[in-house]
């Protein structure tokens, strides 16, 4: 499905911009050129939902509704929907090296509110939302109502809820709240129309430089989202709406006690019983976002680790059941043959990977996880396979540099070195990425962090922590033309692109 290809992956939130955090705006399409000069296919981003705990993008109060924090300010004055002065208010003395969340929650939805004010007057944006919202009322009412709730309650977690009519959906509570609570309803999908005309403005951007966009979705829900209120049945929760069971993953490279995500695990007997209807619906979604799709966690369904609720670490879950290849032969048979890639690190065995082969899907390798004195293993890049995606480092991972100085030791250090050919003529993100580039994989990736030799400081989130996490942004002045040209340099020597099809 993939031809000999490479790129890069950064996070829309870790873009510049003047306003506090990276949006669909300017910058995204100077990135786009970026990628272009630098002779690159892919743009990976993350999950482009509106974080919830931990401002984490895998936890998101919805699994099909866009980050509001993304909608490009600038675009919204060119339309006449923002004034300088909003501009102004908007720019709150941001730090260009970090996302500030607490700041952009107290202050961005206000101004975009101010745009919604404006956009009332206006027959043509109000035909245009309400057009939009015909087309997405399979998800965009429940998102919309949703978050309506949650300021209505304070942002208290849907189990807290002080309605019980309300938080269980029963008809009479549902008009009522539609129709007390319609203004702010409104506003809600007043921006989910803004972020997804600027979104697919942008792809059309990036296809047409020759740049395809990879999406992420994350396999779980966040347990306070619309998902889980809409649909409870398909989820492990108990009557509160509480998940009774939820996800993570045993002690691994990441963490010795394990991950607690804190997710509800899924009640497949339930959604097979649907025949799968709410994958497959997921996976067209992002089908229409993305031109490829990348799916967190793959090996949960083979096999999920679910931890009883309450626990304080993973250490103490259950191997359980996945759907398996049931639920990847109904998306075949609903959508045709999908472009995914299956992210499966962390806790794999022979199962997983007779799973993975029969999907038929790529799976990942990251070059870090590779570096050892003491073993020959599948992730150093000679031992890359075809059909999978490697990576240098991940946005769950040390970047190069950091594992380099900080997390090795002095032998796998010196494996480091040698494997990659480090020297004094250049920073050592670019000898990772060229021993990548070179490697035998169909799709070799970078993340921006190692294509600017950048350590500890910028690192993207650190597993089983909480806090700083998801923050790091990317100066203007770095992406640059000597930079572009270095990635460039490094797709022709690992023979990624086709001189001749370049501009």
């Amino acid at each position: 499905m993939f031809q000999r290809s490479s790129g890069v992956v950064l996070h829309i939130s870790s873009l510049p911009s003047p306003y506090g955090i990276g949006t669909l705006g300017k910058d995204a399409y100077q990135f786009v050129d970026f990628l272009r000069d630098g002779g690159q296919t892919y743009w990976q981003v993350l999950p482009l939902g509106q974080t919830g705990f931990g401002d984490s993008p895998y936890q998101c109060f919805s699994a099909a509704a866009g980050n509001p924090y993304f909608i490009d300010l600038d675009t919204l004055k060119e339309m006449g929907l923002l004034s300088e002065q909003d501009l102004r208010d908007a720019d709150v003395g941001h730090n260009p090296d970090r996302v500030d969340y607490e700041m952009l929650a107290q202050t961005r939805l206000p101004i975009l509110h101010r745009a919604f004010v404006r956009a009332q007057e206006s027959m043509i944006q109000m035909g245009k939302m309400d057009a939009f919202r015909r087309e997405n009322k399979d998800w965009v009412e429940d998102y919309a109502m949703f978050m309506t709730l949650k300021k209505h309650f304070d942002q208290k977690a849907l189990w807290d809820w002080d309605d019980e009519a309300i938080k269980h959906r029963e008809p009479e509570a549902m008009r009522k709240y539609a129709f007390d609570l319609k203004h702010e309803i409104d506003f809600y999908v007043f921006m989910q129309y803004l972020f997804f005309a600027q979104w697919e403005k942008l792809r059309a951007y990036a296809n047409k430089q020759g740049i395809q966009i990879i999406g992420d979705i994350p396999i779980y829900v966040s347990p306070d989202s619309c998902d889980v209120w809409a649909h409870p049945e398909m989820f492990q929760i108990d009557g509160d709406l509480k998940p009774h069971g939820v996800a993570g993953v045993p002690p691994d490279y990441y963490s010795a006690t394990g991950q607690l995500w804190g997710n509800p695990t899924y009640n497949w007997k339930v959604i097979e019983d649907d025949g799968f209807r709410w994958w497959i619906w997921r996976v067209r979604r992002n089908l229409a976002l993305f031109d490829v799709t990348r799916i967190d966690h793959f090996r949960g369904f083979q096999a999920y680790w679910e931890i009883p609720e309450g626990e304080e670490t993973a250490i103490n879950g259950k191997w359980k059941k996945g759907p398996r290849m049931k639920l990847f032969k109904a998306i075949r048979e609903a959508l045709g043959e999908v472009p995914i890639i299956a992210e499966d690190l962390g806790d794999i065995d022979d199962a997983v990977r007779k799973f993975l082969k029969k999907s038929g899907y790529p799976g990942m390798r990251v070059m870090i996880f590779g570096m050892r004195a003491d073993e020959n293993n599948d992730h150093i890049p000679f031992n890359w396979p075809k059909n999978c995606v490697g990576y240098t480092s991940t946005h769950d991972s040390e970047t190069v540099v950091e594992q380099f100085t900080d997390k090795c030791s002095d032998a796998d250090r010196d494996v480091m070195r040698e494997y990659l050919r480090v020297s004094d003529r250049e920073p050592l993100g670019w000898s990772a990425i060229r021993t990548a580039f070179a490697a035998p994989c169909d799709i070799a990736m970078t993340t921006m962090q190692d294509l600017l030799s950048l350590g500890a400081d910028a690192r993207m989130n650190t597993p089983s922590t909480l806090g700083g996490n998801w923050s790091w942004r990317v100066r203007r002045d770095a992406i640059n033309k000597d930079v572009s040209g270095f990635l460039r340099r490094a797709t022709y020597g690992g023979k990624r692109l086709n001189p001749l099809a370049q501009r």
